[in-house]
C-alpha cells in the first residue's frame, strides 16, 4: 500500500516514521513534509491545504491511504474531497472537524450530548464581552472561536486581565480572524490530560492518555504555546478513568455527530480537566496531538496502518491495540522568543551524537549544506522511553544536552510531577 501524510511538522515526522515500519506499506509519501522526512519518505512539495493538487496526486500514484495530520487540513475539506472520489481517508469531514475549527460549536455540541464542560458565553461583539465582564467582576478563561494554531486560548488571573485578553483577540487581532468571535469560559481548577481516540465513525478506541505543557516557560509561567512537550503514561488518570472518559465524553459526541450526519473519522482528542467533582471536557481537537502524538506512537507495540485503515472504512469494532509498558517523554526544543518572534537559520549541532533508541521528530528545521538548520519556533521533539518515568525523563533530557543550536530554549520540567513535585495548577 501506498500512504500520504499530509502535514509538515514534528507529529506528520511521527506518523511517517510510524507508517514506514509496516509491512504493508510499500511507500510513504509526505505533503510537504519537512527536512526530516526527505531523508525517510518521499516529499511532494504539496501544502497541506492544496487540496486540488492532493486530490490530484492521491489519485495519480493510486494512494492507499492518506493520513491528516493538521486541522488546516481539516478544515479545508481535505477528507470530503478524498472520500468523494472514493479515495480512503483518515480524518474527518470538514463538518465533523468544527469541533476544532469552532469553539463556540464544541461547546455547543457538549452541551447537547451532556457532555460534562464548564459553562461558557459567546460574543461577537468585544464591547458585549467587555461589559460582560465588568458585570461578573471575575476572571475567565478566553478562547478565540477559530483556528490559531495553539495560540488562541488566553488564562487571566482576574477580571482585569480577563479585559486585557478580550483586547488582545477581538481588537488587536493577534490571531486574525480566529477571534471575530470568542468563547468566555468558567475557569476551574484540576490537572489537565489528553486523551486521544480512533473513532469510525461509531466505534471509539481510546489511546494511552498523555500530558502536555503548552506554556512557554518552566513552572507553567509565560505564553500559551502549541505545546513545549509532554509524557505518558499518565499516573493520575488510570484505565477506568479513561473507560469513563470514552463514557462520558466521547462516545456522546461521537453518537451526536453521527446523528447530525456528519459522522467522526479519525482522531478525535479531548482536552480534558480532572477535577476533585469528576472529568470536565475543555476543548476537542479533530487530529492527533501535537506533541502528544511523539510521546504516544513510540509506546504502539504493533503496526499503525491497519489501526489507521480500520478507522478509515468504519471496522474499528473488536480492535484492541497493544501498549508498551515504557514510560515516554519529549522534550520541545524551541528558538527563543517562540511563541512570539524568533529569529532561524541557525545550525543544528549534536543531532548525530544521540544515543540509541532516543528519537528526534523534527518540526522546524530544514537541510543546510553542513546539517539542519532551524526553520521554525518549534524545531525538534527529542523523545525518549525507559521502563520508570524517572528514567525516561533522565534519558531525555540527558539527550537534550547533546544538542545545541543558537536560541535553543526548552522546558526543564517536564514530567516533575510524576516524580512527587507538587502538581501544578
Amino acid at each position: 500500500m501506498k500512504v500520504l501524510v499530509v502535514g509538515a511538522g514534528a507529529r506528520e515526522h511521527a506518523l511517517t516514521w510510524k507508517a514506514l515500519q509496516s509491512p504493508l506499506t510499500d511507500t510513504v509519501y509526505c505533503a510537504p513534509g519537512n527536512a526530516a522526512t526527505a531523508a525517510i519518505a518521499v516529499n511532494t512539495g504539496l501544502q497541506a491545504t492544496d487540496v486540488d493538487g492532493i486530490a490530484r496526486f492521491v489519485a495519480e500514484r493510486d494512494i492507499g491511504l492518506t493520513v491528516i495530520g493538521p486541522e488546516a487540513a481539516v478544515d479545508a475539506g481535505l477528507a470530503d474531497r478524498l472520500a468523494s472520489s472514493g479515495r480512503l481517508v483518515f480524518g474527518p469531514t470538514k463538518a465533523a472537524g468544527r469541533v476544532e475549527s469552532s469553539k463556540a460549536f464544541a461547546k455547543s455540541l457538549m452541551e447537547r450530548a451532556g457532555v460534562p464542560t464548564p459553562a461558557y458565553r459567546i460574543f461577537d461583539d468585544p464591547a458585549a464581552a467587555t461589559d460582560f465582564v465588568r458585570g461578573e467582576r471575575r476572571a475567565f478563561v478566553v478562547k478565540a472561536d477559530g483556528l490559531a494554531k495553539g495560540k488562541g486560548t488566553l488564562v487571566p488571573r482576574d477580571a482585569d486581565e480577563t479585559l486585557e485578553c478580550i483586547d488582545t483577540l477581538m481588537l488587536r487581532k493577534v490571531v486574525g480572524a480566529a477571534a471575530d468571535r470568542i468563547v468566555l469560559e468558567e475557569k476551574i481548577d484540576g490537572r489537565e490530560v489528553s486523551l486521544m481516540a480512533l473513532v469510525d465513525g461509531e466505534h471509539v478506541v481510546p489511546l494511552p492518555p498523555a500530558c502536555d505543557y503548552k506554556r512557554a516557560l518552566d513552572d507553567d509561567k509565560g505564553p500559551n504555546t502549541g505545546g513545549m512537550g509532554g509524557y505518558s503514561p499518565v499516573s493520575f488518570f488510570d484505565g477506568d478513568d479513561v473507560a469513563h472518559a470514552v463514557d462520558s465524553v466521547l462516545r456522546p459526541v461521537a453518537r451526536v455527530l453521527r446523528e447530525d450526519g456528519t459522522p467522526y473519522r479519525g482522531c478525535l482528542y479531548a482536552g480534558l480537566m480532572v477535577t476533585p467533582s469528576g472529568v470536565q471536557a475543555l476543548e476537542f481537537n479533530a487530529r492527533f496531538g501535537d506533541p502528544e502524538a511523539q510521546v504516544v506512537l513510540p509506546r504502539l507495540l504493533g503496526d499503525l496502518v491497519p489501526l489507521l485503515e480500520a478507522t478509515a472504512r468504519g471496522e474499528l469494532g473488536g480492535v484492541t491495540p497493544s501498549w508498551s509498558p515504557s514510560a515516554s517523554v519529549g522534550v520541545v526544543l524551541a528558538s527563543r522568543g517562540y511563541p512570539g518572534t524568533y529569529q532561524t537559520g541557525y545550525p543544528i549541532d549534536g543531532l548525530g551524537t544521540l544515543e540509541p533508541g532516543v528519537l528526534a521528530f523534527h518540526a522546524g528545521t530544514i537541510a543546510g549544506d553542513a546539517g539542519y538548520e532551524t526553520a521554525g519556533g518549534r524545531v525538534l521533539t527529542l523523545v525518549a522511553l525507559g521502563e520508570s518515568m524517572a528514567l525516561a525523563r533522565e534519558r531525555a533530557y540527558r539527550n537534550v544536552d547533546r544538542v545545541s543550536f543558537q536560541g535553543m530554549t526548552f522546558r526543564r520540567d517536564l514530567a516533575l510531577r510524576e516524580l512527587g513535585a507538587p502538581a501544578l495548577p
